[in-house]
């Protein structure tokens, strides 16, 4: 999902406000996780793995520019404000509901993000890309429990869903410490994913997981 809309003050799209605090977030949790709408590692074409990097011909401004998380509220109510009006007379629409619920992702507004994806799902439950990008939302909150679970239930939708099987793996390593289930998801990843574009990426994870089990025997590494 692209951004375009730009504020009148720095003439930042919600995306490029939040770059530098999602760098923060993603280096904290091995540099792996996917933004919504970045490369997902990816989240879907509905987060995803991010290679964040500012848009071509953007420098990243210093942290202290970086607006505030009202302002990015603010931001975010701006861009859904179309796309709410049209919700008043087809409240049940998904595809609204999710571009609703994708503006608010993008200006780390997850709890506001979740509840429009569970309406966008109670109309489409079968839209494993949507309620991946919910579960991704759920991560950030702090629910890996709960975060897996909507994973769990997009793969039975999705079996091969690359995008959840990354997510799924880097919540279990981090949130849930189990390396083996990690690798078990990133395998597969691959395996049915040959060309996936950020192999390199879960690879090295995968050998970062191998490592650490060494030095961990509780943790499995096949």
């Amino acid at each position: 999902m692209t951004d375009t809309n730009q504020t009148p003050d720095k003439k930042w799209t919600i995306r490029q406000a939040i770059l530098l605090s999602v760098v923060c977030l993603i280096v904290g949790i091995a540099g792996g996780w996917s933004i919504r709408g970045a490369q997902r590692p990816a989240t879907t074409g509905s987060a995803n793995t991010a290679n964040v990097s500012a848009p071509a011909g953007n420098e990243i401004s210093p942290a202290s520019q970086v607006p505030s998380p009202a302002r990015l509220k603010e931001m975010a109510d701006a861009q859904a404000a179309p796309q709410l009006d049209k919700l008043k007379s087809d409240p049940n629409n998904p595809v609204l509901l999710t571009t609703i619920g994708n503006s608010y992702y993008d200006a780390q507004q997850y709890p506001v993000a979740v509840d429009y994806y569970q309406r966008a799902l109670k109309a489409r439950p079968s839209d494993a890309a949507v309620r991946t990008d919910m579960a991704t939302a759920y991560w950030y909150m702090g629910n890996a429990d709960l975060a897996i679970t909507e994973f769990n239930q997009a793969l039975m939708y999705a079996p091969n869903n690359p995008n959840t099987l990354f997510n799924r793996g880097l919540v279990k390593w981090k949130g849930k410490e189990d390396g083996a289930g990690a690798l078990a998801d990133w395998q597969k990843l691959l395996a049915v994913n040959p060309n996936y574009e950020g192999k390199d990426k879960v690879e090295q994870m995968m050998t970062e997981v191998k490592n650490q089990a060494a030095v961990k025997p509780g943790m499995a590494a096949n």
